[in-house]
């Protein structure tokens, strides 16, 4: 009888315990105001509503931004069909990082941009090469087998000017004050802790917040009785 109650209280103690393991890690999943994320007040239209909207807000010139970029490129490709990511380039007033905005829309304009995207990174963090004005930047350019007059038009196109005054515009509403920063549906900002690897995980978190947030807007109303 000792026996068979020993075992049934080790079986209880075994559920128990794997009960609570199940709970810790759905806490643990679940995106934590504070922790994982703070709201964008007020929040921000996007401009896919159909798609829960990612921005990653960055700049070339940014170290932290050049050690993430290998790693958000494969979290991307890994993004279900719900979810579109877009990139912000940021100057915060600094002369460089604004031209680097303007690299950034000309080669996305050219078509270039998957193709260099990464090389840019590189030139900069490993080469150490300065790209610090429309002259270096489009010998880099051209040298990289882009079009030289195409690039030309582009980097000094009303597109490209007006496309850097909206990213200027995003970061102050979205009230961005470091990079790599992301934001999520334009409901939250993704608190980075802890090394890059960190901000993407949270990042999965409050993506999955913000596909919840939708399933339970479109949940009907309850019947008044």
């Amino acid at each position: 009888m000792r026996m068979q109650t020993i075992k049934t209280l080790t079986g209880w103690c075994a559920g128990m315990l794997l009960a609570l393991t199940a709970t810790t890690a759905m806490a643990q999943s679940a995106a934590v105001a504070g922790r994982d994320f703070a709201p964008i007040d007020p929040v921000q239209a996007t401009d896919t509503p159909a798609k829960i909207e990612v921005l990653e807000f960055f700049s070339y010139g940014c170290p932290h931004c050049n050690d993430l970029n290998p790693l958000l490129v494969k979290w991307v490709a890994r993004q279900p069909a719900d979810v579109v990511v877009r990139r912000v380039p940021v100057s915060f007033g600094r002369p460089q990082w604004a031209i680097l905005g303007k690299l950034y829309y000309a080669l996305e304009i050219t078509g270039d941009l998957a193709r260099l995207d990464g090389a840019v990174f590189a030139a900069l963090h490993e080469k150490g090469l300065r790209l610090i004005d429309e002259r270096s930047i489009t010998e880099w350019a051209v040298a990289q087998g882009v079009d030289a007059r195409k690039f030309a038009d582009a980097f000094n196109s009303f597109s490209v000017a007006s496309k850097l005054n909206r990213a200027e515009q995003m970061v102050q509403a979205y009230k961005i004050d470091g990079v790599p920063a992301i934001t999520v549906d334009g409901k939250y900002r993704v608190l980075a802790q802890g090394p890059l690897e960190a901000l993407l995980t949270q990042s999965d978190r409050v993506i999955a917040k913000a596909r919840a947030d939708r399933s339970g807007a479109k949940k009907p109303a309850p019947k008044k009785k």
